[in-house]
């Protein structure tokens, strides 16, 4: 049967000048623009410039009274300290920019990268886990990212302990992309300084965020979305129940990549998170024959014939701005089910989600174990994602 898909979200644009760069820097930095309300206003606008000029308008609109866009010097300083640090910028304009991304719905629109920036090209898998993984964890994580690496897969990892400094280990020597929670010259944990270091040598490593910026753990989560896209398939090793990793796998099956994970001992807590997935039907994964059998199916469903969809109508930033009022006025400092929160709104999950992903990077609310949502202790207004 032919898959239903619906066409990229984010259609060619030509290719960026350097004032243009300044421009989307600029319009990027912004206060309270992410990257969905970018890809708005560029769509809406036409242009970063009109988007900016636009702007304090919008704000308006949204309830901001007196907003400033973030003035050209803020971009070009810092334009010059990732050229200082040997970081180049990729836009979604250019033709080394990942296609995996693209397909997302929140794609950043730039991303710094430091390294081999041709290996984006590449077939690429995630390995995610625990970062106080075990010790057969970590030599499992170790072993299999080398064997996918021999078969020619791209690793791609967090940079965190554990089971993502296993990966990257073990993938090495072939190549390894690690996905930086802060600024691409920012590492941490700063135990992995040399690893980070060594991965320059034959590898990638890549970050939304500006340069010099030290993460904070708001910026996590949107670093798993790109661990997630940038990969054809997630590979989970060791996972608590509630846990960053399982939010990576979640994220993944937004986004339309296998999931699979790495069976552990049922009393083991480290392996519950893995064995939940598996139970809820992601492929069991004993090696690296087991990973590469399963994405020939994904491969052939890919390059079969497809039906395009229609786009849904794409939601004003006055919509998305009345989404948010609705979240924050249902929620309260008590937790409640974000299942609840989306029959309560009566608004389909599609859309509710990049919303509640929205207010919880601005940090309006926060992300309970177990599914449970809150507004944060001191929220921050904001026009929208």
């Amino acid at each position: 049967m032919p898959k239903l898909t619906h066409p990229s979200t984010h259609p060619p644009l030509p290719p960026t000048t350097e004032d243009d760069r300044v421009s989307w820097l600029r319009l990027l930095r912004s206060r309270r623009v992410g990257p969905a309300t970018f890809h708005r206003l560029l769509a809406e606008h036409g242009s970063a410039q009109a988007a900016l000029a636009a702007l304090p308008e919008v704000a308006r609109a949204a309830g901001v009274p007196d907003y400033t866009p973030c003035p050209p010097g803020v971009a070009e300083a810092e334009l010059r300290a990732g050229h200082a640090v040997g970081a180049r910028l990729l836009t979604l304009a250019d033709p080394g920019f990942p296609t995996q991304l693209k397909d997302i719905s929140d794609c950043p629109p730039l991303l710094w990268v430091m390294g081999d920036a041709a290996l984006l090209a590449r077939p690429m898998i995630a390995l995610v886990g625990a970062r106080n993984a075990s010790s057969l964890g970590t030599r499992m994580a170790r072993s299999l990212a080398a064997d996918l690496s021999a078969r020619g897969y791209l690793i791609v990892s967090g940079l965190a302990r554990g089971v993502d400094t296993a990966a990257h280990l073990g993938s090495l020597e072939a190549g390894t992309i690690a996905v930086m929670a802060g600024g691409v010259d920012v590492i941490y944990p700063a135990e992995n300084t040399k690893l980070a270091g060594d991965i320059l040598a034959s590898g990638l490593r890549l970050s939304e965020q500006p340069i010099g910026l030290i993460p904070q753990a708001r910026h996590f989560p949107s670093r798993n979305r790109l661990v997630s896209g940038l990969a054809q398939a997630v590979v989970v090793v060791e996972a608590a129940a509630k846990s960053g990793s399982l939010i990576t796998a979640r994220t993944a099956l937004d986004q339309g990549r296998e999931v699979m994970a790495v069976p552990g001992h049922p009393i083991d807590a480290r392996a519950s998170g893995c064995n939940m997935l598996i139970r809820d039907g992601a492929t069991l994964i004993r090696n690296a024959e087991d990973v590469i059998d399963a994405l020939p199916q994904a491969a052939s469903i890919a390059t079969a014939p497809q039906t395009e969809l229609p786009l849904p109508p794409t939601p004003t930033l006055r919509d998305i701005a009345g989404l948010h009022a609705q979240i924050l006025n249902r929620l309260g400092p008590s937790p409640l089910a974000e299942d609840q929160l989306i029959r309560d709104l009566a608004t389909p999950a599609h859309r509710v989600a990049p919303a509640l992903l929205d207010l919880e990077l601005d940090g309006r609310i926060t992300r309970h174990p177990g599914g449970l949502l809150a507004l944060a202790q001191s929220p921050i207004h904001c026009i929208g994602s």
